[in-house]
């Protein structure tokens, strides 16, 4: 019999995670397949280990795995999936706004032949500023990314042991887990749903984190940024040209020619800017660079939590 592992990032979601395990417990259960429920607690300040050890001692079929710290959604996957047994795996957002009940969908395409069923997000229950940045994003990233990803879909998906197997075996550090998950390549299908607002609490996203994750996606997976740069090299080496080329000329045809300071102090302005903006964006490409030669771990295991055992793997990282 053919099993499915869900694995719930959480951070601050000390309330969500109880309905979630029913939620998930009841779809499980109405498809008829063996489970298994793995909660990464990434590093959260409130009571979600302590929800999640008696969730544990209460089920057989959920795994707690907590972290040492907060490592961002995209760690707390991987981590789950390092662990996961299922054929297939399932990722989630611990906050509910990933629907559970839209597993027995994937599931369904999974019997099908597709190897990946990813959650397509065509309404967000979010103020419309928010709606807006989210879809430009999502088609600007669509437009420059070497690896077309689908329009609107998250890390909610559904994802064949043998993509598991191959998204665990990647080595970097720096992930953007729907890009990797598209690279792979495979028979895939997303299916529609509207993304509901986090149950409780408020969002633990602001500006400058999902402005950096959306730097993320694209340094990430396009080399558009660089091409920008060298597009713009070229245009600015013509006008220099043509200024240069104009200036010789009016100087004698046109003794009246303006020879003032506000035109040299536009063009320096104009130069300065282009090569802070170069230079930000090669920053990017290094940081990234940077990150990986480090060789640190994606992130610590502090304790596994399986039912009826001792608390296990306090020191166990990652690479």
């Amino acid at each position: 019999m053919k099993k499915i592992s869900a694995v719930i990032a959480c951070y601050r979601d000390e309330q969500a995670i109880p309905i979630m395990y029913q939620r998930l417990t009841a779809v499980f259960n109405k498809i008829g397949i063996a489970y298994e429920i793995v909660f990464v607690n990434d590093g959260s300040p409130d009571n979600s280990e302590q929800v999640l050890h008696a969730l544990v001692q209460k089920d057989a079929h959920v795994v707690a795995v907590n972290h040492s710290r907060n490592f961002n959604s995209q760690m707390a996957f991987t981590s789950g999936m390092e662990i996961a047994t299922g054929d297939a795996v399932v990722l989630l957002d611990g906050d509910l706004q990933d629907p559970p009940e839209l597993i027995e969908k994937f599931y369904e395409q999974w019997q099908g032949g597709f190897d990946v069923v990813y959650g397509v997000r065509v309404k967000r229950e979010a103020p419309l500023v928010m709606q807006v940045a989210y879809k430009l994003f999502y088609h600007v990233f669509h437009a420059v990314s070497y690896i077309k990803i689908p329009l609107h879909a998250g890390d909610f998906s559904l994802m064949d042991r043998k993509v598991v197997d191959v998204m665990k075996s990647f080595p970097e550090r720096d992930r953007f887990l729907r890009g990797l998950r598209a690279w792979t390549g495979f028979k895939q299908t997303g299916i529609s749903y509207v993304r509901p607002e986090r149950m409780f609490g408020k969002t633990t996203n602001n500006f400058w984190k999902n402005f950096n994750w959306a730097t993320k996606g694209v340094f990430s997976f396009s080399y558009v940024p660089l091409e920008i740069m060298t597009f713009s090299s070229l245009i600015i080496f013509f006008l220099a040209l043509v200024g240069i080329g104009t200036q010789i000329v009016l100087r004698f045809t046109d003794p009246t020619a303006p020879r003032g300071y506000t035109t040299i102090v536009v063009v320096i302005l104009f130069m300065g800017a282009v090569q802070l903006l170069s230079i930000s964006m090669l920053g990017q490409y290094i940081g990234r660079i940077f990150e990986e030669v480090k060789q640190r771990p994606k992130y610590i295991v502090k304790s596994i939590f399986r039912r009826d055992s001792a608390t296990v793997g306090h020191d166990s990282t990652h690479t």
